[in-house]
């Protein structure tokens, strides 16, 4: 099973997490599922950036992107190469290092 490496942030998670993962679930939802409250505003439908991630490693292991996903993300906060929507990165068998950006554009947190 792989493993997802959070890596520390602020507010998300201080200390970072490291988790078993079940191939196939999304990012988002393996976060969620830990107790991290990543921001997923559109209720995980690909609808805005709030759940906005960087895959320092495993990214190329992910399911593809589609093309509304990359329309989304062309919209998020510090956009990289390696950036993905939590909502729509699917994991596979390989491990993964996640960052969470710094800011999201969500001017209110949902609280979710």
């Amino acid at each position: 099973m792989p493993q997802v490496i959070f890596l520390p942030h602020d507010e998300l998670c201080p200390g970072g997490e490291v988790i078993e993962a079940e191939p196939g679930k999304s990012i988002l939802d393996l976060a969620l599922l830990h107790g991290i409250e990543l921001e997923h505003a559109c209720e995980k439908s690909c609808a805005c950036t709030t759940c906005h991630v960087i895959v320092r490693e495993g990214f190329e292991s992910l399911s593809e992107s589609d093309e509304l996903e990359d329309d989304m993300l062309d919209k998020a906060w510090g956009l990289e190469p390696e950036s993905r929507l939590g909502c729509q990165a699917l994991l596979a068998d390989e491990d993964l290092v996640v960052e969470f950006p710094r800011y999201t554009i969500n001017i209110v947190s949902e609280n979710h």
